[in-house]
């Protein structure tokens, strides 16, 4: 996944973006999966996204792992860096 994150731009957009829809569809647990490795694997990596959104790294592996029941304000916080750092706005539509 990260060899393909780092030459293909339109994976990397479409990684970010399927797993906030994922998770706004209600399927919580895949949409966090997929932002964990996103995260991760595939861009900042825990400490930075710690760095930038004020949580611990601890918080973050545990708001994202199988078990996490993350607060809204604390996904929101990951999810605005995360498009930060992509340079991607997106937007809910009906």
């Amino acid at each position: 996944m990260l060899a393909r994150v780092q030459v293909d731009p339109k994976f990397h957009d479409s990684l970010l973006k399927e797993g906030i829809e994922t998770a706004l569809f209600g399927e919580v647990d895949t949409g966090k999966a997929i932002l964990r490795d996103y995260s991760n694997k595939a861009t900042v990596g825990f400490e930075q996204l710690a760095a930038k959104t004020g949580l611990s790294t601890t918080t973050l592996i545990r708001m994202l792992g199988p078990t996490g029941n993350p607060q809204t304000r604390n996904l929101f916080s990951v999810i605005r860096h995360l498009q930060r750092h992509a340079g991607l706005t997106l937007h809910v539509a009906a």
